[in-house]
């Protein structure tokens, strides 16, 4: 069998295996403030957001298209295959172990990280297209800054606009609406993150000069969409109780906040075709409602240890798929 075969065969295997874990490990952030407040129990909540993500995942392209042809050139990357195949083996190594410890780390990071780790031990700094990198990389850092700022807005409304009402029904009626920004959130999460592995997918058949242009064939989309529903409807509980409780502790109208500020922000991505980390875009909101809402309540210490994660993850993935690539292209 022809070893291109096998070795995009093995891509298209490793970039599902990607999204399930991605299902479990980020699609846990999207539905955590539902879950800590007991809008939802953690059983109805992940049904729920493996549903919404399935039907997200398969409603946009564009930063599948994005990530297809912005970090790499795929009809001149050196080694292409095996390429992919590294970063997709150092983004899943990364995603395990953050999702051991129970650390939201971001799985965009991870994956972009690995990309251009693994191009530039295959081809050099040359290898990386960097006009369509720093792009990506600007949308990763500022998305959470406008999250902060945006959860902090709309909390500081609902203060004002609710603060006559009694404290029980307000929790109530909060709840309910929680459930709608729930799906909201899930969502939103699939339009953007599964479009990732879409991407890589997408990226190793062209390289491999199996499909021409870079549009995302509609098996990509369904089988991608497919793995992140199943793995959401694993759940990743330790994840759930990081974001749900360790930052701060939540209410109802806390966590309608945070779920409308961060969809926000993953729905105006994903229309402007860029791929942004849920996990920031989220834990980011949290942080600025917490904020809004007392500084003294927030859990700075876990904060701090979650920023930290998402500053080493880019290097690490980077460093790790390069010394994959080397790895397989000894036996390969």
């Amino acid at each position: 069998m022809d070893s291109v075969f096998i070795i995009t065969l093995l891509t298209v295997i490793f970039a599902l295996g990607f999204d399930f874990i991605n299902g479990f490990h980020d699609t846990a952030n999207a539905i955590a403030t539902s879950v800590s407040t007991k809008a939802l129990k953690p059983r109805h909540a992940i049904i729920l957001a493996a549903c919404m993500n399935f039907l997200g995942a398969l409603t946009f392209t564009g930063v599948a298209q994005t990530i297809s042809k912005d970090i790499v050139d795929p009809y001149t990357i050196h080694n292409g295959a095996i390429v992919i195949l590294a970063a997709l083996i150092a983004a899943i190594a990364w995603n395990l172990i953050t999702w051991y410890f129970g650390i939201p780390s971001s799985s965009s990071h991870a994956i972009i990280g690995a990309l251009a780790g693994a191009a530039i031990a295959a081809a050099g700094f040359s290898a990386i297209k960097y006009k369509g990198f720093l792009k990506i990389l600007e949308a990763l850092i500022i998305s959470p800054i406008l999250a902060f700022v945006i959860g902090f807005i709309i909390y500081s409304i609902f203060k004002v606009a609710f603060k006559n009402l009694n404290l029980a029904k307000t929790n109530k009626k909060f709840r309910l609406i929680q459930i709608l920004t729930a799906a909201i959130q899930s969502y939103s999460h699939g339009t953007n993150d599964a479009q990732k592995s879409m991407g890589i997918i997408t990226l190793a058949l062209i390289s491999s000069h199996m499909i021409k242009g870079t549009g995302i064939p509609l098996w990509v989309q369904i089988a991608c969409a497919t793995a992140m529903g199943l793995g959401t409807s694993i759940g990743g509980y330790k994840i759930i109780k990081t974001v749900g409780g360790k930052i701060m502790k939540i209410k109802p109208i806390n966590g309608v906040a945070a779920d409308l500020s961060s969809a926000l922000i993953i729905f105006g991505a994903t229309f402007i075709h860029l791929p942004v980390s849920s996990t920031h875009v989220i834990s980011s909101s949290i942080l600025g409602v917490g904020t809004a809402h007392r500084v003294r309540g927030v859990k700075w210490d876990t904060a701090q240890r979650i920023v930290f994660t998402w500053i080493i993850t880019l290097p690490i993935t980077a460093i790790f798929s390069a010394i994959v690539y080397y790895i397989l292209n000894i036996f390969m």
